[in-house]
């Protein structure tokens, strides 16, 4: 969430950036609720002091046991009081008004980031490895995986509907093999702390990393919980309402989740196989440091994200999005984008992106320096990464010949060192 006060001193640099991202917005409207407030409390504290005042001058005619008439001054202290319960709830009235328009207005952009509509004027940065050359027709991941009897889209069907999958035998140990994997590189080489979320998180959580009120795209409960699209919602919110001491930063955390997406992208898109699903896993990194450390934390967080695809030998590009394809709480966000050679194009397999002090304000997670000295922390989220697209990726980029397709040595040790994953005999 944007402070009113920033705001207000950088209007022309703020509603530079919502151009950019082609959102529109009235702030003078916004500015002139603010004013009214500030007249409000202008007022309040102009009958606080009119209050003080008679209340002393009651309590000099008492203690001097003077003779006079007090009464007109207790009326009045009355009529005040009546008067700042109005203001008060006007104050109020007008916080929550100005605290729900703010809720809606996106991140500022870095200067970094290049203007651009949408994804296809994003700007490309850097690459890792080439292209794998194939001998014969290759296929998309399904196709091999369901000629292998290993990715069950039927059953999954039946049992919960559309955009489900279930992962059978060698393929779903895979699965676990990519999560231990990843989960092992994270805390062993960049020093991230493993931890175990709820996947249920109350609306409060959901508004703190920004979710909630403007993306309510997610499942909910009967009771009002929500199940999580990403597990920055837990990771991030072990930070709110806490004042963290300058020493302990940066925390840096990891997490296996699942997650639940009631849009699974555009209508007609990726409906075959299981790039796009209501439900997938996958491991997610969040660092929450200074303000004056956000910046080298993205790029640290970015090296982690790549070290997996490195691992595993795998072709991608790393791309700086672009203003109209950033994120609402993102000021700057990194996409990897891991080529597949059954779809012959680049698909996103991992975003990091810095939200400065947007989340933070939102969920009051502040630091204190040796010094005393108080502010709003920073918070970073990356997929470090989507393993339902990583076996996208691995199927498609180590297929053979005879349909089955081989195992990345870095995940051997995970696959009781097998070489690769042929048909399903049960």
């Amino acid at each position: 969430m944007l402070d009113i006060n920033f705001i207000k001193n950088n209007l022309e640099i703020v509603k530079n950036s919502m151009k950019n991202r082609s959102f529109t917005f009235d702030f003078d409207a916004l500015l002139k609720l603010d004013d009214n407030r500030r007249s409000v409390m202008q007022e309040t504290q102009n009958m606080q002091s009119k209050q003080n005042a008679i209340a002393k001058e009651i309590g000099m005619i008492k203690s001097a046991k003077k003779d006079g008439n007090i009464d007109d001054l207790m009326k009045q202290s009355e009529e005040i009081k009546h008067t700042l319960a109005k203001l008060e709830e006007n104050d109020a009235k007008l916080q929550h008004e100005i605290k729900e328009i703010l809720a809606t207005i996106p991140n500022i952009l870095q200067d970094a980031v290049p203007f651009g509509t949408d994804d296809t004027q994003n700007l490309q940065i850097s690459a890792f490895g080439e292209k794998k050359s194939f001998n014969f027709d290759i296929k998309e991941h399904y196709e091999i995986g369901e000629k292998l009897g290993i990715m069950d889209f039927e059953s999954a069907r039946k049992i919960s509907g559309s955009r489900f999958v279930l992962l059978r035998s060698d393929l779903a140990k895979l699965e676990r093999a990519l999560k231990n994997f990843m989960l092992d590189t994270h805390a062993a080489e960049f020093g991230y702390e493993e931890i175990y979320v709820p996947h249920l998180v109350n609306a409060n959580s959901m508004f703190g990393t920004g979710q909630l009120p403007k993306f309510d795209n997610g499942y909910i409960t009967t009771d009002g919980m929500y199940l999580i699209p990403t597990s920055e919602v837990p990771l991030t919110n072990i930070a709110a309402d806490m004042i963290i001491s300058e020493e302990k930063l940066p925390m840096r955390f990891t997490s296996y989740s699942q997650c639940f997406r009631s849009e699974a992208g555009a209508a007609g898109k990726d409906t075959a196989g299981m790039f796009r699903q209501h439900q997938f896993s996958k491991v997610e990194l969040v660092s929450i440091c200074m303000p004056e450390k956000s910046h080298d934390e993205h790029e640290r967080m970015l090296m982690a994200a790549e070290n997996i695809l490195k691992k595993l030998d795998l072709h991608y590009r790393v791309c700086l999005l672009c203003s109209g394809d950033t994120g609402f709480c993102s000021s700057k966000t990194y996409d990897i984008e891991v080529w597949l050679p059954g779809q012959k194009q680049y698909r996103e397999i991992s975003s990091c992106s810095n939200t400065l002090d947007f989340q933070a304000r939102r969920m009051m997670a502040r630091y204190k320096t040796h010094d005393n000295k108080k502010g709003y922390v920073h918070t970073l989220n990356g997929s470090g990464v989507a393993i339902g697209r990583m076996i996208v990726a691995i199927i498609e980029n180590y297929q053979n010949p005879d349909g089955t397709f081989n195992i990345p040595n870095a995940l051997k040790p995970y696959m009781q060192n097998i070489d690769k994953i042929t048909a399903c005999n049960l």
